[in-house]
């Protein structure tokens, strides 16, 4: 059975961290991989992204495994909860071995965090060590194939996508060879996903699953919006993040191809994508469990178009379980509240 989320990879866990309240709107989600690690690779597009370990994630370089990958508020930061990531991963003997002792690892945890600096109130409110601590053990604590929360979570929680909130979606697939595709997205983008004749959101148009709101709705939800632009400070830095993951076999090569597709899934989404002031990073996860044809060298096409649709889907789930939010940090209204359910 699957729920339709990262964790229809087998063996890939999800963990949260949230932060909300007293000046806090901001968290950071952890993406555990199997014990011994999966292949990983890194997509970087934006041009203001906040990231660590990504240079580690070359196919050229030596690391070919990871145990976490790290996505946190804070800008640069929430970079420190990858420290508490590394320090629970240390614990366990999990990592590149470095010595003679078993316990002689050294966890290599790439991150990636979002600008959500000062949306609950309070700039100096930012993940720290603790707080990557904390999501570790969350992901450590759920069952396998556990359904993700979405919506303002972990580093969702202050997420912003245009002039409405984000937060954190995520989809899953099963292809025709019994492969499985899933992304897990952290919607905080400085573009739109909503389409502002219609009021569409841009990625269900690209689904073709479309009804556009009635005229007079629409009209009320850009006055709404309006109103809460005039209310916020100018557009910050943002950042759409996101984990695809796989339980092909792939190459390092073969996984950064797949990070690389799945930036497509952004641009279907939100628009526009990787501009200067967005940190969009896509990574890959592919765990080994199902190898690919050898006899078909093309066998991998298929896994790269499902890694950009499934990048679409978790954004569009992203936006439509966001929550509104309206503090001493600004005022967000949600796609729900303004146009109603799907």
């Amino acid at each position: 059975m699957t729920v339709d989320a990262l964790t229809d990879v087998a063996g890939v866990r999800v963990g949260h961290a949230t932060c909300r309240g007293r000046g806090w709107l901001t968290g950071t989600t952890v993406v555990l991989a199997p014990e011994g690690g999966a292949v990983a690779a890194v997509d970087v597009r934006g041009g203001g992204p906040g990231t660590k370990e990504t240079d580690a994630l070359d196919p050229r370089n030596l690391v070919r495994t990871v145990e976490a990958v790290v996505l946190t508020g804070g800008s640069a930061y929430g970079l420190d909860a990858a420290s508490g990531v590394m320090a629970w991963l240390e614990e366990r003997g999990r990592g590149v071995r470095v010595g003679p002792d078993p316990a002689h690892v050294v966890p290599v945890v790439p991150a990636a965090c979002v600008f959500d600096l000062g949306r609950g109130g309070d700039f100096r409110a930012r993940p720290d060590a603790a707080t990557g601590r904390e999501a570790v053990r969350a992901a450590a604590a759920s069952v396998p194939g556990a359904p993700v929360a979405e919506g303002c979570v972990g580093a969702g929680t202050g997420a912003t996508v245009g002039p409405v909130k984000g937060g954190v979606g995520t989809a899953s697939t099963v292809l025709d060879s019994g492969v499985t595709v899933a992304a897990l997205v952290v919607a905080n983008a400085a573009g739109s996903a909503v389409d502002p004749e219609t009021g569409v959101l841009y990625g269900e148009l690209f689904q073709g699953r479309v009804t556009c709101p009635e005229r007079r709705v629409h009209e009320a939800a850009r006055e709404r919006l309006a109103e809460a632009a005039a209310r916020n400070a100018p557009p910050p830095l943002n950042t759409t993040l996101a984990v695809v993951a796989t339980d092909a076999d792939l190459s390092k090569a073969q996984a950064q191809k797949l990070a690389g597709t799945a930036h497509d899934g952004i641009a279907r989404a939100v628009r526009p994508v990787h501009l200067l002031n967005d940190g969009d990073t896509v990574f890959a996860l592919a765990t080994g469990a199902r190898p690919l044809d050898a006899g078909a060298p093309l066998a991998l096409n298929e896994i790269l178009a499902a890694g950009a649709d499934q990048v679409t889907r978790a954004i569009v789930r992203a936006v439509r379980a966001a929550e509104p939010v309206d503090g001493p940090g600004g005022t967000w209204p949600s796609y729900g509240e303004l146009y109603g359910p799907r």
